[in-house]
């Protein structure tokens, strides 16, 4: 089986960013949340608070949205077509996406997409309270063993040396450059 990231990986970008960027502007009451976002994120680099709580913090503000189901699909509708073409050329049933961002925003493009299993943050829409930490790093290693044990992962693609971890996991692993899967790079995450 193959195993992806998510964002910068099979989408160009960062749909968490691009998401939360586009809401602003259709809702810019979202503006009244940033002092406490900013407080959040200035506690998370000063080593105050766990990067799942930092996000937490900053998806409190989905509250404010009436629809977020709508916004979402929205959301897809424009930027399904961004979608990498080396994915869409790789794509197989079975493939696994293992991302941080919240799994509200990616189920619909997983599902446009019939990627077999999604795996990310679990983050509630209204509230932004997530459930369990954030899955990042080693977090999605173990978030992979719960619901695949010790199979094994084939091919593995992500655009960040964050997810070394994982890349340890596979029998080939590539890292996106340029659009592109390359190699992934071994000498420079200490591997």
């Amino acid at each position: 089986m193959n195993v992806y990231d998510f964002d910068k990986t099979i989408y160009p970008r960062d749909s968490e960013f691009e998401f939360y960027r586009e809401l602003m502007v259709r809702y810019p009451t979202l503006f009244l949340s940033l002092p406490a976002q900013c407080e959040a994120g200035l506690r998370f680099l000063l080593g105050k608070i766990s990067k799942t709580e930092c996000k937490a913090r900053f998806y409190a503000a989905l509250s404010r949205i009436p629809d977020i189901d709508r916004e979402v699909s929205a959301f897809w509708d424009r930027h399904e077509k961004d979608i990498e073409p080396y994915y869409l050329l790789l794509h197989r049933p079975d493939d696994v996406v293992i991302s941080a961002s919240p799994a509200f925003l990616l189920e619909e493009i997983i599902r446009r997409l019939d990627i077999g299993t999604l795996i990310a943050s679990l983050v509630d829409k209204k509230t932004g309270a997530y459930a369990g930490e954030n899955c990042y790093g080693e977090e999605k290693c173990r978030r992979y063993r719960a619901v695949f044990g010790d199979t094994p992962v084939d091919d593995f693609f992500s655009d960040s040396l964050s997810d070394t971890p994982m890349a340890r996991m596979a029998e080939r692993a590539f890292l996106i450059k340029g659009h592109h899967p390359i190699p992934w790079p071994w000498e420079k995450c200490g591997g």
